[in-house]
C-alpha cells in the first residue's frame, strides 16, 4: 500500500489539470467553477466530521443520467473521496 506524501508540493501541471476538469464539468452542467468548488468544499466538510479524508485528492463529477421509467435526464453528482481513516475524529 502506498502512503500519501503530505509534504509534496503539487506541480503546476497537476493544478492546471484539476482546473481544466472543473471547467469542463461546469461547462457540461451550466454551473460556474466557483459553485463546483463550493460543492466540493461542503462535501469535504461534512464527510470529515465522520472520517479522516484526503480533501486535496477529492474529485467530483456531475453528469446527466436518464431517469428510470421517464424520458428526461437529470444531473447526478458523483464524488470520489479518498478515505484515510474510517474512525470518527473527535
Amino acid at each position: 500500500m502506498r502512503l500519501p506524501n503530505f509534504f509534496r508540493r503539487r506541480t503546476s501541471r497537476e493544478v492546471a489539470k484539476d482546473r481544466l476538469k472543473i471547467l469542463l464539468i461546469s461547462d457540461r452542467v451550466n454551473c460556474s467553477p466557483e459553485v463546483l468548488e463550493l460543492i466540493k468544499k461542503d462535501i469535504a466538510r461534512v464527510i470529515s466530521r465522520y472520517m479522516l479524508i484526503d480533501a486535496q485528492n477529492m474529485e467530483i463529477q456531475i453528469s446527466k443520467s436518464a431517469l428510470r421509467g421517464r424520458g428526461g435526464k437529470n444531473p447526478s453528482l458523483y464524488a470520489n473521496v479518498p478515505i484515510l481513516d474510517l474512525h470518527k475524529i473527535s
